[in-house]
């Protein structure tokens, strides 16, 4: 939607009183990131990312953008860990991890916890763990939410919306089970009900 629309679309969306996360997961080096961030800060966003594969360095210059680019309240910042798109098996043999899935989202958590991040973006899988790592109010973000019993299409690392809040996300992303569905308002309310129990 950003892509298509451009930075109006956020100010439409706020001006409608919604909250926005700008889920744009920059990864260069730091001035460019930095330079990025206090760009976005200033369009009054709630919440957004950078992946934490781009380092601490990128994510301390990301945090520091953003708190310089914003009037008032800084969004909060999250670090991408591993897509949830991501199988063990592409983690090892495509990007050269050789340990497994779960080390890597917890050193990534790590870093971005060191960093000053809010929270990180992590499959419900790890949501559990992160906060075992970092804390509480260390903020789970999870994608991968699937129905039961749905088509999980490209995603590898998923649960329900009711299991990701018992997995101990924070906040859910939910793309296709509500926008590719014959009934989106129906879907996103099940989903709503689903995880907030």
């Amino acid at each position: 939607l950003f892509y298509s629309e451009g930075p109006s679309v956020v100010t439409k969306l706020k001006e409608r009183g919604h909250r926005v996360f700008l889920d744009l997961k920059l990864h260069d080096i730091p001035n460019t990131v930095r330079r990025a961030m206090s760009v976005l800060g200033r369009l009054g966003i709630d919440m957004t990312n950078v992946h934490a594969a781009g380092t601490s360095e990128m994510m301390r210059a990301a945090l520091e953008g953003l708190s310089s680019g914003s009037a008032g309240d800084r969004p909060l910042l999250l670090a991408v860990t591993q897509l949830t798109s991501t199988a063990p098996q592409a983690l090892r043999e495509e990007l050269l991890i050789d340990v497994p899935m779960e080390q890597t989202v917890m050193s990534y958590a790590e870093n971005a916890a060191r960093s000053g991040l809010d929270g990180v973006v992590c499959s419900p899988l790890e949501a559990e763990a992160v906060h075992g790592r970092c804390g509480k109010s260390f903020l789970t973000v999870t994608p991968g939410i699937r129905f039961a019993g749905t088509d999980a299409g490209d995603q590898k690392r998923i649960m329900t919306p009711e299991k990701a809040r018992l997995a101990g996300s924070d906040y859910i992303v939910v793309g296709r089970p509500v926008t590719a569905s014959d009934d989106p308002a129906a879907a996103y309310v099940r989903c709503l009900s689903e995880f907030l129990g």
